[in-house]
């Protein structure tokens, strides 16, 4: 045991509790048959928690933890402060980049080397905790060689290093048991066209892909490949921009059956969507498989990658998600951070169990509208002409014969509404 969270105690669910404890958040509760931990599938974020210093574009770090530095010793130390702040929340997954892990090496072999020793020791972890791994993922924007992007990069030589690193990553993924892998492009964009070559960027982008499938496919590896949009941050131009972004690219390598979308709520903001448009839309496309749940500050205009406390908000994201059928691998990993004046362990728990609080509220208010079935019976009403006969027969029809038929039939269709406030004030009795 390490003395980093001395004094905090195991969390519980208490409605009733003055101190820190889950008054929403209790993960026997069923709800629509299923426990809400299975739900929820909470995932905590290695980087966030245990990597991040602290810092922003315009100050340095301001978090003093004692497993800072790059040694194999701290490296450990920062495992075994993970898996008590693992146990202290209840939750179920972690998940982590390979350079949260491990410290750099002088090379690729000493980096491997590195990150298979601590592979190794969180699989010690694992085997006296009831945490897993929801999905691994690897850093390939932090190091200056990946400033031009990885997959997307000029230079073969870190095309060739960056595949290796995703091979190293799949088989750690699939070691510990992770039920899915996750590629986010941080820096796979351009910040001028003056320099960029788009066609052959894309072309390396989707070969890169169309690789990790098949590895995938060669190892056995049961979870889901997962892309996460990321829009203009911290790129001008980003190929994986969105939802309907990413599925025309997955289209164009077709992958569209071979990956699915993790959705971040702070990255559909930076795109111009709202979180649900982007959960409907890859539910439609039959692409939903995880989110990162966080929100940004709305004064600020960038990814802030804060906790979530807006009740309203995150039950109209799991509403989406439950009517795609819940999740499948996928979960809710935390991708947020404290903010940088909250310097105490006790905050570091605080965020989490507040997020945690927040999501369940928001599940609960989810199922609640599901059972009621108001906005669905609305949603169905408004569309039953497209179901009736006459519907049916357009869609099979021609310009020249429907154009027939609207001059002898003699129909004068009319709008009706939409009812947009009456929905929300039905969502507003929920929340």
């Amino acid at each position: 045991m390490t003395d980093f969270f001395t004094g905090i105690d195991k969390l519980e669910y208490n409605p009733d509790s003055t101190s820190l404890a889950f008054r929403h958040y209790n993960p026997e509760e069923m709800l629509l048959g299923k426990r809400m931990e299975d739900h929820l599938r909470f995932a905590v974020a290695y980087w966030h928690s245990f990597a991040w210093p602290g810092g922003d574009p315009f100050g340095g770090a301001t978090f003093e933890r004692p497993w800072f530095g790059e040694t194999m010793e701290l490296a450990r130390l920062k495992a075994d402060v993970a898996f008590e702040m693992f146990d202290i929340l209840g939750a179920p997954y972690f998940c982590w980049h390979d350079a949260d892990i491990r410290p750099e090496g002088d090379s690729f072999k000493e980096s491997r080397r590195n990150f298979e020793d601590i592979i190794d020791y969180l699989a010690e972890k694992m085997e006296h905790s009831q945490t897993r791994l929801l999905w691994g993922t690897a850093n390939m924007f932090s190091h200056r060689r990946f400033m031009s992007g990885a997959a997307t990069n000029p230079d073969p030589e870190i095309f060739a290093w960056s595949a290796a690193t995703v091979k190293l990553c799949m088989d750690a993924t699939q070691k510990l048991g992770g039920e899915n892998y996750v590629l986010w492009g941080g820096r796979e964009g351009y910040e001028t066209l003056l320099n960029t070559d788009l066609k052959r960027e894309r072309a390396q982008a989707g070969r890169f892909l169309q690789m990790v499938v098949d590895y995938k496919h060669k190892i056995g590896f049961k979870g889901a490949i997962l892309v996460e949009p990321k829009p203009q941050e911290p790129s001008k131009h980003q190929y994986d921009f969105d939802v309907a972004t990413v599925y025309g690219f997955l289209k164009e390598f077709g992958l569209e059956s071979e990956v699915q979308m993790n959705i971040e709520q702070g990255h559909a903001i930076l795109a111009g969507h709202s979180f649900e448009h982007e959960l409907a839309l890859a539910a439609s496309l039959g692409i939903l498989g995880s989110i990162d749940m966080n929100r940004n500050d709305y004064q600020s205009g960038w990814d802030t990658d804060q906790f979530p406390n807006n009740v309203p908000e995150v039950a109209l994201a799991y509403y989406e998600v439950l009517r795609a059928g819940g999740f499948k691998t996928g979960g809710t990993n935390f991708d947020a951070k404290l903010r940088r004046q909250s310097l105490d362990p006790l905050d570091l728990i605080a965020g989490h169990a507040g997020a945690m609080d927040v999501c369940a509220r928001g599940l609960k208010a989810a199922v609640a509208m599901l059972e009621d079935g108001t906005l669905e019976n609305k949603r169905n009403e408004r569309y039953a002409g497209w179901d009736s006969e006459y519907g049916k027969s357009l869609l099979q029809s021609d310009l020249a014969s429907i154009a027939d038929d609207v001059e002898s039939s003699g129909i004068d269709p009319q709008p009706r509404s939409g009812q947009q406030e009456v929905l929300e004030n039905l969502v507003n009795r929920f929340v």
